[in-house]
């Protein structure tokens, strides 16, 4: 198939409105809540050293890596899906070819807002309760909290539900946003269970990941005002540097008027042009405190005139 054929059909893909995901819904403010709450439980569970640290330990003893050693090659390729570098910089390639066609900045901002919200939020979890991971575990049974870690909650899992799950609420129809929601799921389930697979994270770690995660999709109905400003802010600065560009292709330069108030325009390379004759003629040229004109052509004299052709021949 021939590329000029599929420009051609991208240039017929009718712009989108720039904001047009509804927003925030009854029913999505009860998930929120009801997401918060859960991880809120999570949270305390784990000071608590309830069953849920309890359960911990059991998987991580029992060593999931050492009882099906077949899987671990496929698993440590398919965890690459939950971190944030190379799976940012596929959505965000995907994402940005969507707003070419879609002559849109919305998915591109809305991305790049999940993932500022993703590092902060996350970020300042890890570091406020600093847990150990498993296989850096002091005391057998112990949370493993307020030491020197990072793994709570979980970064790899947070991030796949937020990276892949953009590209659902993100997608233009229903039936686009059923199968991107089941391929989120699929890898948000998928990285988390990896994770506590490989041994790098606690149960409890992945369950706060899948909550964390889950709490930025929720709330980004809440950034798309910002997000619609932040566009047309973009686009109107855009539209400047572009009409300055036409301005400087076409030869065109600004001259300065009397008083310094409004500027004529003077063509940039004829003005030089006719400055460099009146030079060589000994006129003098524009002056500083004068309105700059063009300058006069010096008189010819006869034997520089070309000789006139008689009619007729």
């Amino acid at each position: 198939m021939r590329t000029d054929r599929i420009f051609a059909r991208l240039e017929q893909e009718p712009a989108r409105p720039p904001n047009p995901a509804p927003g925030m819904s009854g029913t999505r403010k009860l998930f929120f809540g009801g997401t918060l709450a859960f991880y809120g439980a999570v949270v305390a569970a784990v000071l608590q050293t309830s069953y849920l640290v309890r359960l911990d330990w059991q998987l991580m003893l029992f060593r999931p890596y050492k009882q099906w050693p077949g899987l671990h090659p496929f698993l440590d390729y398919f965890v690459v899906l939950g971190q944030r570098g190379p799976t940012a910089v596929l959505v965000a390639a995907w994402l940005g070819w969507r707003s070419w066609r879609q002559r849109t900045l919305r998915p591109l901002l809305v991305l790049g807002a999940a993932l500022l919200l993703l590092n902060v939020t996350v970020g300042a979890a890890k570091l406020s309760m600093a847990r150990e991971g498993p296989h850096y575990a002091n005391l057998i049974g112990a949370n493993e909290m307020f030491l020197t870690g990072d793994i709570f909650p979980s970064g790899h899992t947070a991030n796949a539900v937020v990276t892949w799950g953009v590209l659902a609420y993100l997608a233009s129809t229903a039936r686009a946003r059923r199968w991107l929601s089941v391929l989120a799921a699929v890898f948000a389930l998928g990285v988390g269970a990896t994770t506590v697979y490989l041994g790098t994270h606690w149960a409890s770690d992945v369950l706060l990941g899948w909550a964390a995660g889950l709490l930025i999709l929720l709330g980004l109905p809440w950034c798309e005002p910002l997000a619609a400003r932040v566009e047309e802010h973009v686009l109107a600065y855009w539209m400047r540097l572009r009409a300055a560009g036409r301005l400087v292709t076409a030869g065109v330069v600004p001259t300065a008027a009397p008083g310094g108030s409004a500027a004529s325009v003077a063509p940039g390379a004829e003005g030089a042009r006719t400055v460099a004759r009146a030079t060589r003629a000994g006129a003098p040229g524009p002056t500083t405190g004068a309105p700059a004109g063009p300058a006069k052509r010096p008189h010819a004299v006869r034997t520089e005139r070309t000789r006139p052709t008689p009619a007729g021949r």
